[in-house]
């Protein structure tokens, strides 16, 4: 596959897990586990991003997150790639795009932690998402009540699953989106940063 994307056979269920990853922690390694379960998927790639338009402190180099990605993220059916800065895609919404065009035989879903949820109508674009791929969400600590009263949740009420029905999701056709609450673990990046763990060089 171009791109440095893995072989995929027609009809996989593959969760896309983006952000800026700075630095990638057990958290992220624990909820793309959990996704991988609940919402019955056959793959999760981590799509290691330039930057996040949404954030005024610019990540550490991208080579240094994507190690640090590989080194931490060891997992047959997991893929760490840098995707966005091969296609010079800035926006998630353009990023599917093109993941659809490139890739017509998977079956894509959006994977994301509820504090995104949140503010996801922030997102450019955001509707457009919605309208191309099934949308997973997973509860993180102090974000579950939130989460569900956020804008998007509001206006996609009719087309959440129910709990008993999340392991569907991958096989279902936007829009459509799933809320999974699991015992997470209470780490962040920006934790991380703050208490000097991820130094800037």
């Amino acid at each position: 596959m171009p791109y440095g994307l893995p072989y995929i056979a027609r009809g996989q269920r593959i969760g896309l897990l983006g952000g800026s990853f700075d630095p990638p922690h057990a958290g992220h390694v624990h909820i793309t586990k959990e996704a991988l379960k609940r919402f019955d998927l056959d793959q999760v790639w981590w799509l290691v991003s330039p930057g996040n338009p949404l954030k005024d402190r610019g990540p550490a180099k991208l080579a240094r997150r994507m190690a640090a990605a590989r080194e931490i993220m060891d997992h047959p059916r997991v893929h760490v790639c840098d995707f966005e800065s091969h296609v010079g895609t800035r926006y998630t919404a353009e990023t599917l795009a093109v993941l659809q065009d490139k890739c017509p035989q998977a079956r894509f879903v959006w994977l994301m932690g509820a504090d995104n949820l949140a503010q996801f109508h922030r997102w450019k674009n955001w509707q457009e998402i919605m309208a191309r791929v099934p949308v997973g969400v997973l509860a993180r600590p102090g974000d579950r009540i939130d989460a569900r009263t956020a804008k998007a949740a509001q206006v996609y009420h009719h087309a959440r699953l129910h709990p008993r029905e999340n392991r569907l999701l991958s096989r279902q056709s936007a829009p459509v989106w799933a809320f999974s609450n699991v015992p997470m673990r209470d780490i962040s990046s920006t934790e991380i940063r703050k208490n000097g763990y991820w130094p800037k060089s």
